[in-house]
């Protein structure tokens, strides 16, 4: 096993790294940028190291820092986490090439599987449905428009070399199409350097659901169960949960066969997720491979009782999957609230700052992974991610009880956040009875707001108190006693 290991990361995917090497008792290297020199994952490593200044392409984007650090410190390993580098070929390439080890799969993988339009070729050269649309990337609006013609409306349109929901554009109208191309070709330029799209036809109340797999160096493979993220907005996804409440014994055993096949053909190694839009009546197609761990793997761990970070180290070093197919059992139901910083009554607007109060949720069933503190400042260079809130019960309806509880246990004070849009969906019918789809979010928020209970009026008196902090001057021989004296006084107004 690795005696020390590099996250080349941040935020609360680099602290649940540096916990699973701690437990195993191998030595973690954290690095940083400026802006997060006092961050959690900074204090819990072994040792950190400085970067680059705040911007990620001075940062955590610059593999050749990122590499001479891990071989300066005698790093054997390096653990990309997910985002930045995790799916760069380039990166697992540069990591090989300096003697260390990369957690994922190899660079020829990731050339493959990284490319929408060679994941396609993969899938479809197995028997993997695909969705109908065009092969290889599309660089004009005049070829778009030719394309769009032959597939039929609606399409899509998303980033040839890309991920994460970023630069995706639903076109239902021919007329449409020029904006949208417009939008489309700026952002995927922005994120990922290509301005290349496919498209694809869309389908209509399509639900997104996922293959959780793991292969190791001899070939072997699992597929570890789904998980429905179709609650999304931007296409970036908001709420997980395993089982799909809309999968059933036949369909999951349909896509994990996909899966399984996708993973060999490519020679897969390491953990990845197959990504599948469900339509309906049961029929589905394939989406693309995540070459990495998934922002939502916690559910899946929950479910199986494994640990996949621990097994994603194993795997690299060259140890078999400890477990046959059939030795898997799952249990329950676990389901996950992404807890961003954006105000979801404004579009999802992101917006970083100051968490000046913090109060995360415990008791049975609960599991949270965050890099949070009190003080903690929420950079806006950053995906906005500040917590993910995890719920594990013995059938859905518990999962969905014990997060109802939890989000009226969690505050967090400073920065708007999604808390508040989470709390209303857990108690809106149609998602309570699994009746939800890609369209869900667009279709359903904003939700009314309901009357405040007691819960929410504790958020209220909290918000006032930092209302109360920004507006009124404290006083010197007791900052506490007049700041919440002033806030009595704002709520006594109210």
């Amino acid at each position: 096993m690795f005696q020390k290991v590099l996250i080349a990361n941040r935020g609360e995917i680099a602290v649940r790294v540096i916990r699973t090497c701690r437990e195993m008792g191998i030595r973690t290297v954290a690095v940083y940028s400026d802006v997060d020199r006092t961050a959690m994952h900074v204090r819990l490593a072994d040792e950190a190291f400085l970067i680059g200044t705040a911007p990620p392409g001075d940062s955590y984007l610059r593999i050749e820092r990122i590499v001479a650090t891990a071989k300066r410190t005698g790093c054997d390993a390096i653990h990309p986490g997910y985002g930045f580098l995790s799916e760069n070929a380039d990166f697992a390439q540069a990591v090989a090439d300096a003697g260390i080890v990369f957690v994922g799969p190899p660079a020829r993988v990731q050339r493959s599987l990284g490319s929408k339009t060679e994941a396609r070729r993969i899938a479809a050269s197995v028997g993997v449905p695909i969705a109908q649309g065009t092969m290889d990337p599309v660089t004009d609006v005049a070829e778009a428009r030719g394309a769009c013609e032959r597939v039929g409306y609606p399409v899509l349109l998303k980033p040839a070399g890309g991920g994460g929901g970023k630069g995706m554009r639903i076109v239902r109208r021919a007329e449409e199409l020029a904006d949208a191309w417009r939008g489309a070709t700026g952002e995927a330029q922005t994120a990922f350097g290509a301005p290349a799209l496919l498209i694809e036809r869309y389908i209509e109340h399509g639900r997104h659901v996922e293959m959780q797999i793991l292969a190791d160096q001899a070939g072997g493979v699992r597929w570890l169960g789904e998980r429905d993220c179709s609650v999304q907005r931007r296409h970036q996804k908001l709420i997980e949960e395993t089982p799909g409440p809309s999968v059933d014994e036949g369909l999951r055993a349909r896509l994990a066969e996909a899966a399984l096949r996708i993973a060999s053909a490519a020679g897969y190694v390491n953990a990845g997720t197959c990504e599948f839009l469900v339509a309906p009546d049961g029929a589905f197609v394939f989406l693309e491979v995540n070459t990495r761990l998934q922002v939502e793997h916690p559910v899946t761990e929950l479910v199986t009782g494994l640990d996949l970070v621990a097994l994603q180290l194993r795997v690299a070093a060259g140890e078999r999957i400890p477990f046959a197919q059939d030795e898997l059992v799952r249990r329950g139901a676990a389901i996950e609230c992404r807890v961003t910083a954006e105000n979801a009554r404004a579009g999802f607007l992101p917006a970083g700052g100051r968490i000046d109060l913090l109060r995360f949720p415990s008791g049975p069933g609960i599991r949270v992974d965050s890099a949070l503190e009190p003080g903690t400042h929420v950079p806006d260079e950053y995906d906005p991610l500040v917590a993910k809130l995890v719920a594990h019960g013995r059938d859905r309806a518990e999962a969905l009880a014990r997060m109802r509880r939890a989000l009226r246990e969690t505050i967090v004070g400073g920065p708007p956040t999604t808390l508040p849009f989470h709390a209303l969906v857990f108690d809106e019918p149609d998602f309570v009875a699994g009746r939800y789809d890609t369209g869900y979010v667009a279709e359903h928020w904003p939700l009314p707001e309901p009357e405040l209970g007691e819960a929410q009026a504790t958020a209220a008196a909290i918000a006032a108190v930092l209302a109360a902090r920004a507006a009124a001057p404290r006083s010197a021989a007791d900052p506490a006693r007049s700041l919440w004296a002033s806030a009595a006084r704002a709520e006594a107004v109210e």
